[in-house]
């Protein structure tokens, strides 16, 4: 296909980086991928060795002794020149996300433009990593704190995103003057050799040093655990699940170091008696079929005043009727396949516990097979009626399936509903209410990381900070002051008088 020649994917590649120059390891193993949208074989991948790791860590020290002594605004240069690079590329990489990870071809090419703004964004930022200046309460002194490079971070991304997420933390990470190691999803690790590409031309025309932007695809135990317990790597950041977050934090936290963790969502939209449906259930539909129900801001529950229950329903339906399944590189289509035959696994069990728990299935079910489907990976996205404290709806499925949820009374009753789950992560209400509207923003209103009014649980915008709460890890990235994460601060005193007051008017005869 040309878009992979386009992207320099050969039908062998190699798989660590040190940013200008890939390490030739062909002895460790080797990854074949094949695109869930079809079931062919696209390329495969030589796994890093531990003497690759050991290569790409070294560089990423010897790097940031240099890449921290450039000026900020040098450094946003260079993110400046990455954003042109990958507005050349949006098409064939855009493509190649959706080939490889099996998402809709505009979210692709959607993804690819996340990649762009969050240059732009990390441009901007290059100039404004400020401090504050305070009073000292002392005669003749100045107090002010800043921000320094942490030193080397670790950007562990899942399938879903196979390269926004990396985006995300990269581009701000380096604008902070820091370096940065990538370990890519071993599910989709075509599009990171892809980036790893088309950035080492900007750093080899700016004789930028190996090791700023690195990459290293290999197993958990050659590559991820090493980067998780390694001194030398100051922070990671984490996207996955619930339970490797958990590890990933008890190990970082043993050594003192520091982690983002982006882990599951249990997603909820509630629907008002006061809700506007023309707004509503386009909406409902986009989050939770989009990418085929696997991002972590996928809507998973839908907790509807009974008052308009039935309508509702009826709409979704209809609406439900009108999908368009199958390969996401033909833009007619809405959902495309999941990433594995192990998501379907996850699919099916799913549905086979909900009705096992007491739930009704409304729409869908079902595994796609024959012609057009011949991957194993297409599922119709499903409409459940199901109750908020079942079991399997505590949990995240991977997968497009929507639990409607009916609740009675006031909005604080969906409310308690909607933070019934140990997950954090995103929420939404639609009501033409400001009452309901701000009971929902208030303290005691969503305890998720995100909280919107009249749109819904997906599609985050790179200006605001994302992360979320509880089972979801606390961790943020991206836009507003997340910046602040990347760096270590440091408060400083400067004494310009002739007099020296100690703390608590001690003073010393000497």
């Amino acid at each position: 296909m040309d878009f992979l020649k386009t992207l320099g994917i050969q039908k062998k590649n190699f798989g660590a980086s040190t940013g200008r120059r890939w390490l030739e390891t062909t002895d460790v193993g080797e990854s074949v991928i094949t695109s869930p949208a079809t079931g062919e074989t696209i390329a495969s991948v030589y796994k890093a060795s531990k003497a690759d790791y050991e290569t790409v860590l070294q560089a990423s020290v010897d790097a940031f002794e240099k890449w921290r002594r450039v000026p900020a605004p040098k450094r946003g240069e260079i993110v400046r020149q990455i954003g042109d690079k990958l507005r050349e590329y949006k098409e064939p990489l855009g493509t190649l996300v959706s080939y490889e990870m099996g998402k809709s071809l505009q979210e692709g090419l959607g993804e690819v433009q996340e990649m762009i703004d969050i240059c732009d964004f990390a441009v901007g930022q290059s100039r404004q990593l400020y401090g504050f200046t305070m009073h000292s309460e002392r005669p003749s002194h100045r107090m002010y704190d800043q921000y320094h490079p942490l030193g080397i971070v670790g950007v562990i991304t899942s399938f879903n995103f196979p390269v926004a997420v990396w985006a995300w933390n990269a581009m701000i990470s380096a604008v902070c003057g820091n370096v940065n190691i990538w370990k890519p999803s071993h599910k989709v690790p075509l599009t990171a050799i892809a980036c790893q590409h088309i950035i080492r031309d900007v750093l080899q025309k700016n004789d930028i040093p190996e090791g700023v932007f690195t990459l290293l695809i290999g197993d958990t135990a050659t590559v991820g655990e090493p980067m998780v317990q390694d001194p030398r790597v100051n922070l990671i950041s984490f996207t996955g699940s619930t339970r490797a977050g958990r590890h990933v934090a008890k190990v970082i936290a043993e050594r003192m170091g520091r982690y983002i963790l982006e882990l599951g969502g249990n997603n909820a939209i509630i629907l008002t008696e006061n809700a506007d449906l023309k707004l509503a259930v386009p909406a409902v539909v986009f989050g939770a079929v989009g990418t085929a129900g696997q991002r972590c801001t996928t809507t998973r529950r839908l907790i509807i005043h009974e008052s308009i229950y039935d309508k509702v329903k009826s709409a979704l339906l209809k609406a439900y009727g009108t999908l368009r399944i199958g390969n996401p590189l033909d833009a007619k289509n809405h959902v495309g396949p999941l990433i594995d035959k192990i998501a379907v696994d996850m699919y099916e069990e799913a549905l086979e516990q909900v009705q096992k728990e007491g739930g009704k299935v409304l729409y869908g079910g079902k595994v796609l097979s024959g012609s057009g489907y011949g991957s194993g990976c297409y599922v119709m996205p499903t409409l459940v009626e199901a109750k908020n404290d079942y079991p399997i709806v505590q949990e995240e499925t991977f997968a497009p399936i929507l639990y409607l949820i009916k609740y009675r009374g006031s909005v604080d009753n969906a409310i308690e509903l909607q933070n019934a789950v140990a997950q954090g992560l995103s929420s939404s209400i639609f009501t033409s209410d400001m009452r309901e509207a701000e009971t929902f923003l208030s303290h005691w209103g969503s305890d998720c990381g995100i909280a919107n009014v009249n749109i819904g649980t997906s599609g985050a915008e790179i200006g605001g900070a994302f992360g979320g709460e509880k089972d979801t890890g606390g961790g943020r990235e991206s836009g507003s002051d997340a910046w602040k994460v990347y760096m270590r601060r440091q408060t400083n005193t400067i004494n310009y008088g002739t007099e020296l007051p100690l703390a608590q008017g001690i003073k010393f005869d000497i």
